[in-house]
């Protein structure tokens, strides 16, 4: 990826809040540092040399009043330059990162529908939300105050080797064995967490499909095969959450044991070079304290490593969706669409979506401006892969296809699919009011567009007789509204838009009669003078269509108006006898069951 979003691009806007927390970073190291003096003042100064009348300081209570002052002052400064900084590292982790997730959100939004068939969408959740929060969480509380600990430590290993430089050795004997327990176990600990993530992906994907199809799953008694796919990911997640932790400790008391051994020698070695004069107490107590103060971060980072390689998997799996690059968007040349007339025109389009398993090869057709084309076959003929390369949600491996005689992908995709309004099979309404459900289709659409719209396919009679009209709340997926008012509302929302092209997918599909009429009415009234793509299975509907085009393997078999097709007397005509026995039969069971 050209530009990852975690690093320079995003921190640079922040340059000046850095700055700052990086100065109040260095006075509290500075402060740190500087805590053990006063005491080793008063140990060299106050209570060694005290013993020694002939070597006692003068006003020896003054200086000792001066040094508890310099600690409390120390210890004052060290606090209010800690809260800055944390304070500070803090915005800056966790606006940048409120950042990554808002572009991680947007380019995931444009990856093409072939990456999103091939990816469940509880797993993407869960890197938007899950992920980027443990990235957060660990940026914020862990690998920034570890950049902290590790100036601390260089800065106190400075001065120890200053004050005696063979003690500063032996305590530096720990780091080597620190980074070889660190790598073996560090490396083990991220192989279990990297499942342990993968594993939560899967309980989320499990966790998000049953609940978007809570109906279905209680309606065929399916709950008990989504707990038991649930249940084997979360046990296997507690295997590898146990097992991550098991690892993390074992480090962790690796390390204290090495730091223990290390402190040991240092304070035998110190106590040996104190008695033969070579060090003053003060001087082995500051060591002491550096010692015990730069293990703080060596510590503190056994404990982190899990957390850490947790955070290193979350941010590989962000990474992998930003790394990902649309299959569609817009070309260099790409302009915004002007107003179109809706002339469709597929030259010579060869697509599939697998290769080898080709839908079109070689296909031209021609629609005018206005048209009304039905689009019939059976399932797989086709008649769907017209309408996403229409759309542009694939483009064609070879071929062209035409919108007033320009190449759509000469188009920014956005301009594109503003002109051409889509009513689908299964309508989405989502969790808002009516008024906002329908001023989707339309940005700033006015209160009367709204209304006109639902006129325009009979939904404004019952909208009126909702609770609070066109600002009753919906539930989510429309589950408190019947199929006729789902499908109207949508309709509604793709009429507001007035766009020069119109797609109904299946539009009166699961409906009853009545809101099948309803709803047909609507249609013949919002395809008027727009060119119109109509799929369907129910050849009755295709009736008012200027032509016909029956589809069979991405070929176009027959095409003609109903009249022609029905004088042709071929397969269309088999299939318009058969689906109008199929209607007869279902009114004479409803009117002998009613």
């Amino acid at each position: 990826m050209a530009d990852r979003p975690f690093f320079s691009s995003k921190m640079g806007a922040y340059r000046l809040l850095l700055t700052g927390s990086f100065i109040a970073l260095l006075c509290e190291i500075l402060f740190v540092i500087a805590v053990p003096w006063p005491l080793k003042f008063v140990i060299d100064n106050l209570i060694v040399q005290g013993e020694n009348a002939n070597n006692a300081l003068p006003n020896p209570e003054l200086l000792l009043i001066l040094a508890a002052a310099a600690v409390v002052v120390i210890a004052g400064l060290k606090a209010l330059s800690g809260y800055l900084h944390t304070i500070g590292f803090a915005l800056i982790g966790s606006r940048v990162l409120a950042e990554v997730r808002q572009d991680l959100y947007q380019h995931l939004q444009a990856l093409s529908l072939s990456f999103h068939t091939k990816n469940k969408s509880g797993d993407l959740i869960t890197r938007v939300i899950s992920d980027l929060g443990i990235v957060k969480e660990v940026m914020i509380n862990t690998i920034l105050p570890l950049f902290g600990s590790l100036v601390l430590l260089v800065s106190m290993f400075g001065i120890m080797f200053w004050l005696h430089w063979q003690l500063a050795l032996i305590a530096l004997a720990i780091l080597p064995m620190f980074w070889l327990a660190a790598g073996y176990l560090g490396k083990r600990i991220q192989k279990a967490s990297r499942k342990q993530r993968h594993r939560e992906g899967a309980m989320a994907s499990t966790a998000a499909e049953s609940i978007a199809s809570i109906k279905a799953v209680q309606a065929l008694s399916l709950n008990n095969k989504f707990a038991h796919s649930f249940g084997i990911n979360n046990r296997k997640d507690l295997q590898h959450s146990v097992r991550a932790k098991q690892l993390s400790a074992l480090l962790t008391g690796t390390v204290g044991i090495l730091i223990g051994v290390v402190t040991a020698l240092v304070l035998w070695f110190g106590a040996r070079l104190v008695v033969s004069n070579e060090l003053s107490p003060g001087e082995l107590l500051v060591i002491l304290a550096y010692l015990k103060s730069s293990f703080k971060p060596v510590r503190s980072f056994s404990r982190q490593v899990s957390r850490l390689a947790k955070a290193a998997t979350a941010g590989e799996r962000v990474l992998d969706i930003f790394e990902q690059t649309p299959d569609i968007s817009d070309s260099p040349h790409a302009q915004p669409a002007p107003p179109l007339r809706g002339n469709v025109c597929f030259e010579q389009v060869s697509f599939a979506y697998e290769p080898g398993y080709p839908i079109f090869q070689n296909l031209n057709f021609s629609v005018i401006a206005g048209q009304k084309i039905a689009l019939v076959g059976a399932s797989g003929s086709g008649k769907s892969s017209i309408i996403n390369l229409l759309l542009r949600l694939y483009d064609p491996q070879s071929g062209r296809v035409l919108l007033d005689g320009h190449d759509i992908r000469d188009f920014t995709v956005h301009s594109l699919r503003y002109q051409i309004s889509v009513a689908l099979q299964d309508p989405y309404i989502f969790a808002t009011s009516v008024r906002d459900n329908i001023a989707y289709g339309l940005s700033d659409a006015s209160d009367a567009e709204i209304e006109t719209a639902a006129k325009l396919v009979n939904a404004h009679q019952f909208i009126l007789a909702l609770p609070k009209g066109y600002d009753t709340l919906i539930s989510e997926r429309g589950a408190t509204l019947s199929n006729g008012q789902r499908q109207r509302i949508a309709l509604a929302r793709t009429a507001i838009r007035c766009s020069p092209i119109l797609i109904l997918d299946e539009p009166t599909t699961g409906l009853d009669r009545e809101n099948e009429i309803a709803v047909v009415d609507a249609l013949i009234r919002l395809s008027e003078g727009r060119t119109t793509f109509q799929i369907t299975h129910h050849l009755h509907h295709a009736l008012h269509s200027d032509a016909i085009w029956l589809l069979e393997q991405g070929r176009i078999i027959e095409q003609g108006t109903h009249a022609q097709l029905m004088q042709l007397n071929q397969r269309y005509a088999a299939m318009f006898k058969a689906d109008l026995r199929n209607i007869n039969q279902k009114e004479n069971s409803d009117v002998i069951n009613g």
